[in-house]
């Protein structure tokens, strides 16, 4: 049954327009009224709402709100990404596959080797986007929390923030001493993870070293150098088949 994501508080019974996106994915489906979909993206229940589609407009599509399910397919432990944006749809392939795997939020940096340079109108626009490829990801992996997209930072400005509190945050290296990922998860095995990595070539031995200095691990994912998407999507891959 086709997912929509509906970011309003439901109740059984009650008629509404989906959102113009969720209209145009109902319309380019060819669903009919009669036809039934799954609704998600409730604020206040969370969970899965059945939903029958009552009109089909030009542009709009009314639909009736049915049962809620209680059913939420998160990983057991919340993981937060902070990376440093790699260019072109390498960005967008990172988004889409680290909300499959169930990222809890995801902070586009700016560093010092980074390819893309966002600013302004253009960093809004890029942010609104890579929101709306959290959303499709979600309608199709079965996903009912969307990740938050934060809106574009330089790491400096980023690390001036105050630090959350009970994280555990890593940043992946290939410096020598640096501990497997796993490892360092496993000392607190119920602490959401914040991890940090770098853009195509890395994190410069400065931007390294003051994460160090705010407390984030050294942690690794082996001997091989891996493209900056691949190892956002491995360690994410490493944490939910480890829980």
């Amino acid at each position: 049954m086709p997912r929509i994501y509906q970011p309003h508080a439901l109740q059984a019974g009650l008629q509404l327009e989906l959102t113009p996106e969720g209209a145009r994915h109902v319309q380019v489906l060819r669903l009919q009224p009669g036809d039934g979909i799954t609704l998600f993206g409730d604020p206040v229940c969370g969970g899965e709402w059945d939903a029958t589609v009552l009109r089909m407009g030009r542009s709009s599509v009314e639909v009736e709100v049915g049962a809620h399910h209680a059913v939420e397919r998160e990983p057991a432990r919340a993981v937060h990404l902070a990376v440093g944006m790699p260019a072109n749809e390498r960005m967008d392939w990172l988004v889409e596959k680290a909300t499959e795997l169930g990222v809890a939020s995801l902070q586009p940096l700016m560093t010092e080797r980074s390819v893309l340079r966002l600013k302004g109108e253009r960093a809004d626009k890029k942010q609104a986007h890579w929101q709306a490829v959290a959303i499709a990801a979600c309608e199709q992996c079965g996903g009912n929390r969307v990740p938050l997209i934060h809106p574009v930072r330089s790491l400096d400005d980023w690390l001036r923030q105050p630090a959350p509190e009970g994280l555990l945050r890593g940043v992946l290296s290939l410096a020598p001493g640096s501990r497997p990922l796993l490892q360092v998860a496993a000392t607190d095995p119920a602490a959401p993870l914040l991890l940090v990595h770098g853009p195509e070539g890395g994190l410069s031995p400065q931007e390294e070293q003051a994460l160090l200095v705010q407390g984030f691990a050294p942690v690794t994912l082996g001997p091989r150098v891996l493209r900056a998407e691949t190892a956002a999507i491995a360690a994410l891959a490493a944490i939910a088949l480890s829980t």
